[in-house]
């Protein structure tokens, strides 16, 4: 493979539809509503599990966003926990609000309040960059310090997957496919990068930890809205903008420039932000090869793929990786 995959975001996942639930879901969501629900659009098509996400309408008119799992499902935990999560969250940080939760049949649904909105990033625009970057800003300065109570270090996250580039140094482990064909001069400067990443990768900022395009929307009166709160960490105030900038720079946005306007990173030396996009691209880099975990699509290797390629794409800009003799 010569460039990094496309992934069309608006097409990832693989939902059920809202009439093969358990019956029981039907009426327990119902009662914790205090509505029927009257309609139900076609799942969503985004993310990259078999989780069900379609909005509603109700009897009294309103409209909702429901999303539901059963256990054993990885949806089934994350769904838990955005919605222990979301009514802890700042007045300021823009995120549907959680409306009901349900619970029967082996199943857990959530449902929050309906959000108008479009996806941005499919391909980035400078416009949409901007108002996404200032949305980051002002998520980033009501969440420190960090007003939920013990959230791990975001190392704690990505635990030892960062040492991939190590293992492969090492013959432990094979280099991926399809990454670009630069990238077995650099392995040796990753793994340094990466190992910094206990040192530098700490704050008190509650950061989302998995902010990519398929978790923003836009609504029609240029609010962006993040959600999917179900990763939080602690880390640096700019964790969460600088892991949208490689995919953003890979689009044209010149995201190096806003790396010298932006509040979020002002002061922060380059090597801290150049470890941050090393530990990530480490991160997408392990398993890559690997059937999707239960529950998940195809799609998110290929994620996994296009985040790993794009993230060294941009490191490489700015350490000259380019010019590695392989």
């Amino acid at each position: 493979m010569s460039r990094a995959p496309d992934v069309d975001y608006f097409a990832t996942s693989a939902r059920p539809a809202w009439d093969t639930l358990p019956p029981a879901l039907h009426e327990a969501l119902a009662e914790a509503l205090g509505r029927r629900i009257v309609d139900v659009a076609a799942p969503v098509s985004s993310g990259f599990t078999g989780g069900f996400a379609a909005r509603a309408q109700l009897t009294d008119g309103r409209r909702v966003f429901i999303k539901a799992a059963p256990e054993g499902m990885h949806a089934y935990d994350a769904y838990q926990r955005e919605a222990e999560v979301v009514p802890q969250l700042p007045a300021l940080v823009r995120a549907p609000a959680i409306v009901a939760t349900a619970l029967a049949d082996g199943w857990f649904a959530v449902v929050s309040e309906w959000v108008d909105g479009r996806m941005p990033g499919a391909p980035w625009t400078e416009t949409d960059f901007e108002l996404v970057t200032a949305a980051c800003e002002a998520t980033a300065d009501a969440m420190r310090p960090s007003p939920l109570a013990g959230l791990d270090g975001f190392t704690a996250l990505v635990g030892d997957e960062v040492t991939v580039p190590a293992q492969v140094l090492a013959g432990a482990r094979e280099l991926p496919r399809g990454l670009p064909q630069w990238v077995p001069g650099i392995l040796s400067e990753l793994a340094e990068l990466v190992q910094l990443a206990p040192e530098v990768l700490v704050g008190d900022t509650a950061s989302h930890s998995d902010l990519r395009p398929d978790n923003l929307l836009i609504d029609d009166f240029g609010t962006c809205w993040t959600i999917d709160w179900n990763w939080l960490t602690l880390g640096p105030r700019w964790l969460d903008w600088v892991g949208l900038l490689p995919l953003a720079q890979y689009h044209g946005i010149d995201t190096f420039g806003a790396l010298a306007r932006s509040s979020l990173t002002a002061g922060v030396p380059d090597e801290h932000l150049d470890c941050f996009v090393a530990v990530i691209a480490a991160y997408m880099i392990k398993n890559t090869d690997a059937p999707p975990p239960p529950g998940c699509t195809p799609a998110l290797r290929e994620h996994q793929r296009l985040s790993a390629w794009t993230f060294l794409d941009w490191l490489a800009v700015r350490r000259g990786w380019h010019t590695v003799d392989v």
